[in-house]
């Protein structure tokens, strides 16, 4: 088997507990990869805050992907590497439909996610200073957005109608009731960021392990050299994978680390 360069790691369903804890299997995992000199990424739908925060509390020193590939940070020097933001004339058209139908919807722009304030705070960590409310959106009309997130059941059936007419990427994702959709540019992809910051560190595809359970992460798990989809993945991603370990809260990611970076590496080396 050809040695692990880089471990690539989605966050929700995969690498963080429901709490949004990184439980101590997965933190000894990743500490023991470090150790040997395999690199460790977030590649997430998050915006850049949180991701770095964990970045840094974990001792990576990787550059993060983050908006689902949109937006791609150097958190150690603040740098931005990469941005790929929707469209300004799909983004003023998204949000028209929004307010004309009173749709619930967080714009991701310069880093911020701006909401209408006086709205329904679906999450607990939809607060200050990373999340900014506004009286309207006319100011946001005027720059490129980075993401758009529709929030809530209703305004997710409402808007997956426009969304069939507009050259924009949509990742649906769902958490028991709740559903959301996230719009970013065509291009902005997971596997694409990822692509480009190996292409960056010259870690060849063979070399890369990635590790997701949404159907947003299966084009990235496809393109690396070992992907392996989450126990709680959705079906149809297992399926297309092939590689499976276990669900998130049975430490699935820690499992997958020591089976296709360690373990191989430590036969390797003997």
């Amino acid at each position: 088997m050809v040695p692990i360069e880089l471990i690539a790691l989605d966050l929700d369903g995969t690498l963080l507990q429901a709490d949004d804890r990184v439980a101590e299997p997965e933190r000894k995992a990743i500490e023991r990869a470090l150790a040997r000199g395999v690199r460790v990424v977030f590649v997430t739908g998050r915006g850049a805050e949180f991701p770095s925060l964990l970045a840094r509390e974990l001792g990576l020193d990787l550059p993060i992907i983050c908006c689902h590939g949109a937006l791609t940070k150097d958190f150690l020097s603040g740098r931005t590497l990469g941005h790929i933001p929707v469209p300004l004339e799909q983004a003023r058209d998204l949000i028209d439909v929004a307010v004309e139908r009173d749709l619930d919807l967080a714009i991701y722009h310069e880093e911020r996610f701006h909401r209408l304030a006086g709205r329904e705070r679906y999450m607990p960590d939809m607060v200050a200073p990373h999340w900014v409310e506004v009286e309207d959106f006319r100011l946001l009309r005027e720059g490129a957005p980075t993401m758009l997130r529709f929030l809530g059941n209703r305004s997710v059936e409402i808007v997956r109608a426009e969304l069939a007419r507009r050259p924009v990427h949509a990742k649906f994702e769902r958490w028991g009731d709740f559903e959301e959709c996230a719009v970013t540019a065509r291009e902005a992809t997971k596997e694409r960021a990822l692509a480009r910051l190996c292409g960056d560190f010259q870690i060849p595809r063979e070399r890369v392990l990635a590790i997701g359970d949404s159907a947003n992460d299966l084009p990235m798990l496809r393109w690396a050299g070992i992907g392996v989809a989450m126990g709680n993945a959705e079906p149809a991603v297992r399926e297309s994978v092939g590689r499976v370990t276990l669900d998130v809260a049975h430490h699935g990611v820690a499992r997958a680390i020591e089976r296709y970076a360690l373990a191989a590496q430590g036969r390797r080396s003997a």
